[in-house]
C-alpha cells in the first residue's frame, strides 16, 4: 500500500485572522496525474485549504482504465491522515470532487466503484469525477463563462458558456497538441537538423543548442525514436528554443506559430460573452506560460486580435484548488459547471443533470473524449 509523504504544503495550515483552527465540516479535493496524487483538505466554508499532502506515484493505469483500487490506497490513508492533523480524527468528509488526467476515456472502472468505496469509507455524501481539464478549469476560471487553455508537454483548451462544454486539441504529440512543448521542441529541433543538413529554414543557433544538449545531430534519431517518453525529450528541448528567440529568427518564428496556434484553440472553445453580456475570461495554465515574453508576447497579440471581446486573466489555481473548489460547490449546492457523462459526472444526479456536452468549434455534434 502507499503512504502519504510528507510535502512542502503537506502541513495542517490555519486559517482565520484570530489564528483558530478552521473547524468542518470538510471537504476533500483530489488531483491525479502523471506526477501523482495530490489531495487537499478544506472546510466547506472556507476559501484555502486546511491541509493538503502529496501520495507516492502516479496511480496505476490498466487494460481496465484508471485503477481504481490503487487509487483508492492512495486516496484513503492520506484523507485520514489529513483530518488527523487537523484535529478531526474519525470526521465525516461532506463532498469529494477528483480530477484525474484520462478520466474521460478511462475513467469507467472510476465511475463504477468510487461512489460505494467513498461512502463506506468516509462516509461521503457527495462525489464530483472530472477530467483534469475540468478541474484546471475550475482552478483558473471558477465557475463563470470562459477558456481556459492548458499548457505543458501537451495543450488542451476547454471553455463554456456555463450550459455545454467545447474542447479543442489535446489529441497527443502525434495528431495535435500544436502549439504546446513538445510541439515548439519537435520545430525547434527540425530547424536544428536543417541546418545541419544545409536546408532551407535551419537554424545555426538551435543546432548549435541540439548539440549541447544531445550531442552530434546524426546521433539524435537513435536517442529519440527508442524512447517511449518522447513527447517530454521534445518538449525539454522548448525552452532551448525560447532561450534563442530573442537573437535567432528561427526561432522567434516557431514561437509565433506556437502562440498562433494556442491562440486559435482558445478561439475555438470560448464562449461569445460571459455571464449577463459580460466578456469571457480566458485563463492560461500550465508550465508552458513560464517561458515568458517570448512566447508570451505572441500569444497577447494573437489572443487580442482573435478574441477582442474576451478578458485575459491570469490562472488564478491549480488543477488540485480547483477539485477543492467543485468539493465546495457541491457540498453546498452550488456547483454550475456543466455535468458530462465522463468530462464531469455527479454520481447519483438525475440524467437530465448529467447530460452536458461537448462540441467542437465546426460541429456541434457530441464529442466523447
Amino acid at each position: 500500500m502507499s503512504t502519504p509523504r510528507r510535502s512542502p504544503e503537506s502541513t495542517a495550515t490555519r486559517a482565520g485572522a484570530d489564528g483558530a483552527a478552521v473547524s468542518g465540516p470538510y471537504v476533500l479535493g483530489v488531483d491525479s496525474g502523471g506526477s501523482g496524487l495530490r489531495v487537499a483538505l478544506g472546510a466547506v466554508g472556507g476559501s484555502a485549504p486546511v491541509a493538503t499532502t502529496d501520495c507516492e506515484g502516479p496511480v496505476r493505469t490498466g487494460p481496465a482504465g484508471i485503477d481504481a483500487g490503487h487509487l483508492l490506497e492512495q486516496l484513503l490513508p492520506a484523507a485520514r491522515l489529513l483530518l488527523e492533523r487537523c484535529g478531526a480524527a474519525g470526521a465525516g468528509i461532506e463532498a469529494v470532487a477528483i480530477g484525474a488526467a484520462g478520466m474521460a476515456t478511462l475513467g469507467g472502472q472510476l465511475r463504477a466503484e468510487l461512489p460505494a468505496a467513498l461512502e463506506d469509507a468516509l462516509g461521503v455524501r457527495r462525489l464530483a469525477l472530472a477530467g483534469d481539464a475540468v478541474t484546471a478549469y475550475a482552478g483558473a476560471v471558477g465557475q463563470r463563462p470562459g477558456a481556459v487553455v492548458a499548457g505543458g508537454t501537451g495543450m488542451i483548451a476547454l471553455g463554456t458558456d456555463l450550459t455545454s462544454w467545447r474542447r479543442a486539441d489535446g489529441w497527443g504529440h502525434l495528431l495535435g497538441d500544436s502549439g504546446g512543448g513538445a510541439w515548439i521542441g519537435r520545430a525547434g529541433l527540425d530547424a536544428a537538423m536543417r541546418a545541419h543538413d544545409g536546408r532551407r529554414g535551419g537554424s545555426a543557433a538551435l543546432l548549435s543548442r541540439l548539440e549541447a544538449v544531445f550531442g552530434p545531430a546524426p546521433e539524435l534519431p537513435g536517442l529519440l525514436y527508442p524512447r517511449t517518453d518522447r513527447p517530454a525529450v521534445l518538449a525539454s528541448f522548448a525552452p532551448e528554443v525560447a532561450a534563442c528567440a530573442g537573437h535567432d529568427p528561427v526561432a522567434a518564428g516557431i514561437l509565433r506559430e506556437a502562440a498562433a496556434h494556442v491562440a486559435e484553440a482558445a478561439e475555438a472553445v470560448c464562449p461569445e460573452v460571459g455571464r449577463d453580456g459580460e466578456p469571457c475570461e480566458v485563463a492560461l495554465t500550465g508550465g508552458l506560460f513560464r517561458m515568458g515574453d517570448p512566447l508570451l508576447v505572441p500569444l497577447r497579440e494573437e489572443l487580442s486580435r482573435r478574441l477582442p471581446q474576451a478578458r485575459m486573466v491570469p490562472g488564478s489555481g491549480d488543477p488540485l484548488a480547483g477539485a477543492l473548489s467543485i468539493a465546495r460547490a457541491l457540498a453546498t449546492g452550488d456547483l454550475r459547471l456543466p455535468r458530462h457523462p465522463t468530462l464531469l459526472r455527479v454520481p447519483g444526479e438525475g440524467p437530465e443533470q448529467q447530460s452536458g456536452r461537448v462540441a467542437t468549434d465546426q460541429d456541434s455534434r457530441p464529442v466523447n473524449l
